[in-house]
Formats: C-alpha cells, structure tokens, sequence
C-alpha cells in the first residue's frame, strides 16, 4: 500500500510537488461544496489496532467499531488521497445499503467509480470537478437531512 509519511494537512500537500496543486484544487472544491465537514489530517490507525492505516486529508468525522474490537474508530466522512500513480477520493456516505458516490458513476469526466464508491483518477483534469461539487453538496445536504449516513 503506498504511504504518505505526513503529521499534517499542510506536509500532507507538499508531499509530492507535483500533485500539490491538484491536491489543493480538490481540497478548494470539497471545503466550498461543504464547508460544514471540517477539514483534518487522517494519520491512520497504528498497526495492529482496527481501521485502515492509510493517511489522507479528511472532512468531517463519525466513528465506527469493528467486529474484533470495541475500541471505536474516528474516520472521516470525505476523504482525498495520494495513490502510487493516481488520486482517490473516498466517501462514507450511504443511502440504503449503497455507497451514495456509485450514483455519480459516469458523471466525474474520466474518473472511476468502484463498487465500494471510491473515485480515482490519474490527474485533475480527469475529473469534473463541477460534478464533484455537486455531489459533495449532495452528501452534506443528505447527512445533514438524514436521508445519508456515514459508516
């Protein structure tokens, strides 16, 4: 799994000078589409503990238990990440017993969207980022109604 050793937001952006600027322009789009999902650094779970080790940029939090422990999770709603070679950003939203971004499926431009709702693409300009807003407008507006949840 490919890693990003940041502490913070900011070390977390400057980690590869050339995505800095999309990673930036993302951030712009999902904090203007939902300024209520407070922005944070996802330093991911140690080792051996339950969650995902993956760090991120992070907006909003709701918490979460697995099955091998009661020690509960914080994670965040949205999140956006460096991979190896392309870009991911993440969603807990869900409508029903569905990832609420498989909806949008065929509507973010070039970008791809997995059976578990997480988009990825290789540059910026894969994505529609109009589209993007949109559906993060969309899941803040749905958590906030209770037509989504978080998990």
């Amino acid at each position: 799994m490919f890693k990003v050793p940041a502490g913070s937001v900011e070390e977390y952006f400057r980690f590869d000078p050339a995505r800095e600027d999309a990673l930036r322009e993302l951030d712009a789009v999902i904090r203007a589409a939902a300024p209520a999902l407070a922005r944070w650094f996802v330093p991911g779970t140690p080792p051996g503990q339950p969650g995902m080790t993956m760090t991120m940029i992070g907006y909003g939090q709701y918490r979460y238990t697995v099955k091998s422990s009661p020690a509960p999770v914080t994670w965040p709603v949205l999140g956006i990440a460096l991979q190896k070679n392309y870009l991911s950003f993440y969603s807990s939203a869900y409508r029903d017993d569905s990832p609420f971004s498989c909806a949008y499926a065929g509507r973010l431009g070039r970008a791809r969207v997995s059976a578990k709702g997480v988009v990825t693409f290789n540059a910026i300009d894969d994505i529609d980022l109009q589209a993007l807003a949109g559906m993060v407008t969309a899941i803040a507006a749905g958590l906030e109604s209770g037509q989504l949840v978080a998990r």
